[in-house]
């Protein structure tokens, strides 16, 4: 299973993978970058509505606990999970880039091996997001 990224979103993240003092890198950017480079990269045009991209609302569930979540796929400045905005330097976050609705993931989170399955994905167009 290949996750699907938009150029667009290939050029911000792996720029600030890039601009990222080697100091301030952890697994999970190495991680990333390595579901960045065996992505398939296609125009934003291209890309269904039900793949999680930057700035998607998505549902998520743990299919061994039943617990769901919500949340919003963002930059790291923008990572609140008070408001539910989950950077894309999270675990979490680089598991599901690039995956849709009804995918079932198999990643390693910091509690351990899990299967998720992405339940919704919402994207609204850019000038809607706030």
């Amino acid at each position: 299973m290949k996750p699907i990224i938009s150029h667009q979103d290939y050029k911000t993240i792996y720029s600030l993978i890039q601009d990222m003092p080697s100091s301030q890198r952890t697994k999970e950017m190495g991680q990333l970058q390595q579901e960045l480079d065996s992505a398939a990269r296609v125009e934003e045009s291209e890309i269904a509505e039900s793949i999680i991209r930057l700035n998607s609302y998505f549902e998520v569930k743990d299919q061994a606990s039943g617990k769901t979540l919500q949340l919003r796929l963002v930059l790291p400045k923008q990572a609140n999970l008070a408001e539910q905005k989950l950077s894309i330097l999270s675990p979490l976050g680089v598991a599901l880039i690039g995956f849709g609705e009804g995918m079932v993931v198999d990643w390693v989170l910091p509690g351990g091996p899990k299967k998720l399955e992405i339940i919704k994905v919402v994207n609204t167009p850019l000038e809607a997001k706030v």
